[in-house]
C-alpha cells in the first residue's frame, strides 16, 4: 500500500509541475512554428537554411521538451517525497520510470519512422494519439482527473487528421490544457 502510495504522490503531474510542463508545450510549439514559418519566407535567415538542419533543429526542440518536463516532474517529486518524509525510488516508482522512458522512446522512434517515409502531415495527430495513451496508461490507478488531458488529445488526434494544418493549434491547445489542469488540480 504505501508503495502506490508513494507512486502517486511522488510521481503526479499537478500543479505547479503541469503549469510548467504546459509552458514548454506552448514555448516548444511557438518555436517550430517560427522556425517552420522562416524556413518558408525569402527573407528571413530561416530561408537559407537546408530542410536537414531544419529537421535537426525541430528535432532537437523536442528532445528538450521531453528532457525539461521530465526533469519538472522528477523535481517536483523529489521535492514532494522529502516534504512527505517517504523514499522517492522503490520497486513501484522505478516501474513506473521505465514505462515512462520506454513508452516515450517508442513515441519518439513512431514518429522518426512517419518523419523518414514522408508522412509529415500525420506527426502531430500520432504525437496527440500516443501522448494520451502514454498519460493514460501511466496514470491509470493514481489520478483519475488526468484523464481529461487523454480526451483532449483524443479529440486533437481526430482534429488533426481532418485538418493537418491545424497541429499548431493543437499543441497549443495540449499546452494551455496543462495549464489550466495545473492551476486546478492543486498538490
Amino acid at each position: 500500500m504505501e508503495t502506490e502510495n508513494n507512486l502517486s504522490a511522488n510521481f503526479s503531474l499537478k500543479g505547479f509541475t503541469a503549469i510548467q510542463i504546459g509552458m514548454y508545450f506552448l514555448l516548444a510549439a511557438y518555436l517550430i512554428k517560427n522556425i517552420l514559418d522562416g524556413f518558408l519566407i525569402d527573407d528571413n535567415p530561416m530561408g537559407m537554411m537546408s530542410a536537414q538542419i531544419i529537421e535537426i533543429a525541430i528535432i532537437s526542440i523536442l528532445i528538450f521538451l521531453f528532457l525539461f518536463s521530465s526533469l519538472a516532474l522528477f523535481f517536483s517529486a523529489k521535492r514532494r517525497s522529502k516534504k512527505q518524509g517517504i523514499s522517492l525510488w522503490n520497486p513501484a516508482s522505478k516501474n513506473s520510470l521505465w514505462r515512462y522512458l520506454g513508452s516515450f522512446l517508442m513515441l519518439f522512434l513512431l514518429l522518426y519512422f512517419l518523419m523518414n517515409q514522408g508522412f509529415i502531415d500525420f506527426l502531430s495527430p500520432f504525437f496527440m494519439l500516443f501522448y494520451g495513451l502514454i498519460l493514460f496508461l501511466i496514470n491509470q490507478k493514481s489520478n483519475k482527473k488526468l484523464h481529461i488531458i487523454s480526451g483532449i488529445c483524443a479529440l486533437l488526434t481526430v482534429i488533426c487528421f481532418l485538418i493537418p494544418s491545424y497541429w499548431y493549434a493543437s499543441i497549443f491547445i495540449l499546452g494551455i490544457a496543462h495549464i489550466t489542469f495545473g492551476i486546478v488540480v492543486k498538490d
